[in-house]
């Protein structure tokens, strides 16, 4: 029997036992579909923010943004498989532009969740789904201060809130990383982190997101595509 026989058959069984709907269009019995699976490949591009170059694997509108929305806030770690790829590809772009010559390993770094997300999700995103690309984050920052949600805020609100919100866990001379975040909106969160480091000591030699938010903010949003 053909390998996507089996497969299907396997989903309807589990739709019988557990039935769900796809994440990304609504379509019942079926995790993730396979149209919308399509709608998840990368299509690696560089944003830029604050003269930044954060790489990105999505476009964070229609199917991607419903789907990473019922990861993150709706439980829907199911969808986590498929958003690893375009996150690893995205990580893979940010490695590639950093100087052959740069000396030592270069380690991951995510932003950490507050102490109320992660309450309310029971879980870190962005290292679930570094968990299912195989690959890891190095902890070395921490939250100071409080933040509010960056949802609805303006680009200056948003670099207000993030502001001065993180710092580094130690000293981190001689560190090479790559940050990595999941929705790339203003850049207020990534730049934070980035600052962060570098206030400490360390190199900070790219950066990643699953997706960025372009429409939204289209003056923020110039980009260019790579392959």
């Amino acid at each position: 029997m053909h390998a996507t026989t089996v497969r299907q058959a396997l989903l309807d069984a589990w739709a019988v036992l557990m039935p769900t709907e796809c994440s990304g269009c609504g379509l019942p019995d079926r995790a993730l579909c396979s149209d919308c699976r399509l709608l998840l490949q990368a299509e690696v591009h560089a944003g830029i923010r604050d003269g930044v170059t954060v790489w990105c694997a999505l476009d964070y509108s229609g199917v991607p943004r419903r789907v990473i929305g019922a990861f993150k806030d709706g439980g829907r770690t199911d969808a986590a498989a498929a958003l690893a790829v375009p996150l690893r590809r995205a990580i893979s772009a940010a490695l590639r532009a950093v100087p052959a010559e740069t000396p030592g390993d270069i380690h991951l770094v995510v932003v950490p969740s507050s102490t109320a997300a992660w309450r309310g999700r029971g879980f870190h995103p962005v290292n679930v789904l570094l968990t299912h690309a195989g690959l890891a984050s190095t902890a070395v920052l921490r939250p100071v201060g409080r933040t509010v949600d960056q949802v609805g805020l303006t680009r200056e609100a948003r670099a207000a809130n993030r502001g001065g919100s993180l710092s580094a866990r130690r000293r981190l001379e001689g560190f090479r990383c790559i940050v990595v975040d999941d929705v790339l909106t203003t850049g207020a969160t990534l730049l934070e982190a980035r600052r962060a480091v570098i206030a400490a000591g360390g190199d900070v030699v790219g950066l990643a997101a699953l997706a960025q938010r372009r429409r939204l903010h289209p003056d923020i949003g110039r980009s260019s595509k790579t392959d």
